[in-house]
Formats: C-alpha cells, sequence, structure tokens
C-alpha cells in the first residue's frame, strides 16, 4: 500500500471543491495542489518520526486509541463537518499536526502558500481537516495488512521513497523536514510552484 496515493485518490473533484469552499479559495486548483503538498508533508513527516522504535511504537498506539480508519468511509462528511466521530481525537487535526510537525508547522503553511498561491489561514485551514485522513488510512493499513510497530517504518518509507522515485522533487521535502537552518530547502521547493505537488512537469 502506497499511502500517499492512497489518501491522494480520495480527492475527487467534488471534494476538492468543497475543500475549496470551506477554506474560501478561489481556485480548485490551488487547493488540489495544497492538499496533495499537506498529504506528502504529513507522510514524510510521520515517517521521520517513526523512524526509530520509540516513534513507531508511539504512532501504532495513537492509531489502535483514536484511528480505526472509518472516517475514510465518508470523506467528505467526516471533512466537512456533516458527521461526527464517536471518538473526538479522531477528528483532532490541530493535535495530529501538532504531533506529526511540532515547531515546522508555520513553515509548512509558508512554503505550501509560496508553492501554492494560497494564504497561510487557508493552508491552515486544509491542514487541520486532511490531517486525520492520514491517521485514518494508517488506520486503515493496520487493519488489512497487519501493519504494526516493526513495519510501519517499512510502510510509510516505502510510500515516501514511491514518490521521491516519481518526482524527484520529493527529496527536497524529505530535507525540508529534516532540515534546522535558514529555510532554503523550503524557498527551493516553493519556487518549484503548483507543479511539484500536482505530478506536472
Amino acid at each position: 500500500m502506497n499511502v500517499i496515493e492512497l489518501l491522494q485518490g480520495q480527492l475527487d473533484e467534488n471534494l476538492i471543491q468543497q475543500l475549496s469552499r470551506h477554506i474560501g479559495a478561489e481556485s480548485t486548483e490551488k487547493t488540489e495542489a495544497a492538499a496533495s503538498g499537506i498529504i506528502s508533508t504529513l507522510v514524510a513527516g510521520l515517517n521521520k518520526n517513526a523512524a526509530t522504535p520509540d516513534g513507531a511504537n508511539a504512532l501504532v498506539s495513537a492509531i489502535d486509541r483514536d484511528h480505526d480508519g472509518s472516517i475514510l468511509e465518508d470523506v467528505a462528511g467526516f471533512l466537512l463537518g456533516n458527521r461526527h466521530a464517536s471518538n473526538a481525537k479522531t477528528l483532532n487535526g490541530a493535535g495530529i499536526l501538532e504531533h506529526i510537525l511540532g515547531n515546522k508547522q508555520s513553515n509548512t503553511k509558508d512554503m505550501l502558500g509560496k508553492a501554492t498561491g494560497l494564504d497561510a489561514a487557508q493552508i491552515g485551514k486544509l491542514m487541520i481537516a486532511l490531517a486525520p485522513l492520514v491517521l485514518a488510512a494508517l488506520g486503515k493499513a493496520r487493519k488489512q495488512e497487519a501493519v504494526s510497530s516493526e513495519n510501519i517504518g517499512d510502510l510509510l518509507s516505502g510510500s515516501v521513497k514511491s514518490q521521491v522515485n516519481q518526482q524527484k522533487e520529493m527529496g527536497l521535502l524529505q530535507r525540508f523536514l529534516d532540515a534546522d537552518g535558514d529555510g532554503s530547502v523550503m524557498d527551493d521547493i516553493a519556487n518549484m510552484g503548483m507543479k511539484f505537488f500536482l505530478n506536472r512537469k
């Protein structure tokens, strides 16, 4: 299972239009690019977090507690607030972002904003909406493919590496998440624009 492709496959035209209205974006193409970028960034961030045994164990524990994958059965309903999960943490996008990105949230918003033309507030709303989907996909993988703390890192790294192979610029995204420096990698990604996240050359 490629988690990034699974999630991007959920973003059909109707959902992108609804998300555009939700965040107040004038362009569905910008919303689509930002959504794709957010998913790629969060999966890459989880891959980094799960690279240690403690990180992998913590991630699997969180999945077992709060993310059974059921929201994938009605993505639009859950994302846009028309349906509610029995466990509030399942849809706590802000909390999920804090765990995955920590102090890189602001830089991530800047990067995605520069690349797609959306403002930071719009990116922030989209990140909060989409973060639960990423954990839901891992919950689905845990149930369907017996993903465990021993191999969840392989699932995540395989998904990221597959995207890197298809799109060399994804390597820059990995470097951005690893970087603690001056943001030059972020600028490189942003300068590539929307094609970076839309797989358009």
